[in-house]
């Protein structure tokens, strides 16, 4: 459920930038909306809890939501320069970043069914990401500078769930998003600000693409997701969300007519099949 919503991010952005909202406005205001949604019910029913965080927690939540900031910074923006089905396929590269980070700072060892299906599904992110959209509508006006802004943000979300599995762990659900969304929305208004972007004035039509990108892809796509880093390893939370592409494209497909050429399709079966065995790995390794 979390992955299906998530994949409407991309048509909400290309929507949303068609009505010339700015990028950096697109990524402050989906945290800026999702954070005020979510005020009143957390506060409501753990503000106890939030009063007496750790100052270690609360600097956790902050280099959680700068590396989230950056993220969607950086991939919104890619949307302008490459297709949806590139830029979502190269940030969905994010699982290599995470098992790298896990490997290194958790000692986590990953067994070899997941690994072989990490491989599988990354191989079919690449084969899909540098195969050419010339049939695409619209293939963007710079796919280099489009296809290193989605990498970017492909490193930085690895570095969010990674840093988000250790805070998950201590905090309930709500309280946990709250805080992170609250700080990437901070840094964001202020990056907004600095950069001398208008705060209003944009067309209606384009606030209503920020608010479905803040309600779904966002509170029910991202929160599944943090609700999943509590009892999943953040490898496996980060494979599974390998179905984003192929979904996109079809949205992509049905809504900015970007067919894919054979070798993107060819790279998303691959891609299905590389979760495919990460999932069974994973049952695996829960039952033993």
């Amino acid at each position: 459920m979390g992955t299906a919503a998530v994949s409407l991010a991309a048509i909400f952005i290309r929507l949303a930038q068609a009505d010339q909202i700015p990028s950096l406005y697109i990524a402050a205001a989906r945290m800026v909306i999702a954070t005020l949604v979510l005020t009143p019910i957390t506060l409501h029913q753990h503000f106890p809890l939030i009063r007496v965080l750790k100052r270690n927690d609360l600097l956790l939540a902050l280099l959680s939501g700068l590396f989230l900031a950056l993220h969607f910074a950086t991939w919104i923006l890619s949307l302008e320069y490459t297709s949806v089905l590139i830029s979502v396929v190269l940030v969905s590269t994010s699982p290599l970043w995470i098992a790298i980070l896990e490997v290194i700072f958790l000692r986590v060892r990953l067994g070899r069914a997941m690994i072989l299906g990490l491989l599988i599904g990354l191989g079919g992110s690449i084969v899909a990401g540098l195969a050419s959209s010339s049939n695409a509508v619209s293939p963007g006006k710079d796919p280099l500078l489009g296809s290193i802004l989605a990498i970017t943000g492909a490193v930085c979300v690895a570095i969010y769930l990674v840093i988000g599995r250790k805070l998950r762990a201590q905090l309930p659900l709500l309280p946990y998003i709250w805080l992170v969304y609250g700080c990437a929305a901070l840094i964001l208004v202020v990056a907004v600000i600095a950069a001398g972007l208008p705060l209003t004035g944009y067309a209606p039509r384009g606030y209503l693409w920020l608010a479905g990108m803040a309600l779904l892809p966002q509170l029910i796509g991202h929160s599944s997701f943090n609700y999943a880093l509590k009892y999943l390893p953040a490898t496996f939370v980060g494979i599974v969300n390998q179905l984003e592409p192929a979904l996109s494209a079809i949205a992509a497909v049905v809504i900015f007519q970007e067919i894919p050429q054979t070798l993107q399709i060819l790279g998303s079966i691959a891609i299905l099949v590389g979760v495919m065995l990460a999932s069974l790995a994973q049952n695996q390794k829960r039952s033993a």
